[in-house]
C-alpha cells in the first residue's frame, strides 16, 4: 500500500464521517477506544481456537467475512484517528520499521520469536 492508497482510504473515512456530522464525537480518547474495541472484537473470533480451528475460519466464507469486517472496523478507526490528529501513517510506519530494524537486526532475529531485550 502506498501513500496515495492511504490518503484515498482516509478520504473515504473522512467523507463518511463528515456526512454524518461525527467529527464532534471523534476525539483522541474515543477513537483510541474504538481502535481497541474493534481490535478486541477481532481477537475474540480467535479466542480458545486451536490451529485447526483457525484454519477452518479462513476456509469458511461466512467466518472469514466476520474476520474481514472486524479488521475493516479496526482499520476504520486507525485511519480516522490519524486523520483527525494530523498523523502521517506512511511516515510513522516507515519510522517505526526503521527503529525496529535497529532493535531486531536480521542476523540476530531471523527465524526467532524473541523480544529485542532477549537477543544476544
Amino acid at each position: 500500500m502506498n501513500a496515495a492508497d492511504i490518503q484515498e482510504l482516509t478520504g473515504l473515512v473522512r467523507e463518511f464521517c463528515e456526512e454524518r456530522d461525527w467529527d464532534q464525537f471523534h476525539n483522541p480518547k474515543d477513537l483510541a477506544i474504538g481502535i481497541s474495541t474493534e481490535a478486541n472484537e477481532l481477537l475474540d473470533l480467535f479466542r480458545f481456537k486451536s490451529e485447526e480451528d483457525m484454519r477452518e475460519i479462513f476456509a469458511s466464507t461466512d467466518k472469514k467475512i466476520r474476520v474481514e469486517e472486524e479488521l475493516a472496523d479496526t482499520l476504520f478507526f486507525v485511519l480516522r484517528f490519524a486523520q483527525m490528529n494530523n498523523i502521517d501513517l506512511k511516515k510513522i510506519l516507515e519510522d517505526k520499521l526503521a527503529k525496529n530494524g535497529q532493535k531486531y537486526p536480521v542476523e540476530k532475529i531471523k527465524g526467532k520469536n524473541l523480544k529485542y531485550t532477549e537477543l544476544d
